[in-house]
């Protein structure tokens, strides 16, 4: 299979078929693909679909846009990467799962981590009756200051 991924290392193909393997995901040329391009180098991203859409156009591979979307759902489903929406039209995934801060620039409509040992909150209001707090995602809006 690793002859069909022009442009990719063998380091980035191994890294994507392996995160793969260890979410129980079968590593379809597709997958592999979008997997590499996502943790290939071993950093952690923020994409939206249409820009690693147009990541894995650049690499010369054949998948499209639904195929893009389709598999970032199954990676959320499977744990790989988390959504998380900005002003509930746009959506970003990103492939650090863990609890943290983001910083959204809304300037270069980019999304970015921010320092979650800089993050303190105090106190979290009570859920309403028969509910339970599932998560809370903090996202601070940035813009560059004019000169």
């Amino acid at each position: 299979m690793k002859g069909c991924f022009a442009g990719m290392t063998p380091t980035a193909i191994d890294r994507g078929t392996e995160w793969l393997s260890q979410a129980g995901l079968r590593p379809t040329r597709q997958r592999v693909a979008l997997a590499a391009l996502l943790i290939g180098d071993g950093q952690h991203r923020h994409v939206t679909a249409e820009s690693l859409f147009a990541d894995v156009e650049k690499q010369g591979q054949k998948v499209s846009l639904a195929t893009v979307y389709n598999t970032l759902r199954a990676f959320c489903d499977a744990g790989l990467v988390q959504e998380v929406m900005v002003d509930g039209t746009k959506s970003y995934f990103d492939t650090n799962v863990h609890d943290h801060p983001h910083f959204f620039w809304e300037d270069e409509a980019k999304l970015t981590d921010a320092p979650a040992y800089q993050l303190e909150i105090a106190k979290l209001p009570d859920a309403p009756e028969g509910a339970e707090i599932a998560s809370v995602d903090v996202i601070i809006r940035l813009r560059r200051r004019s000169s």
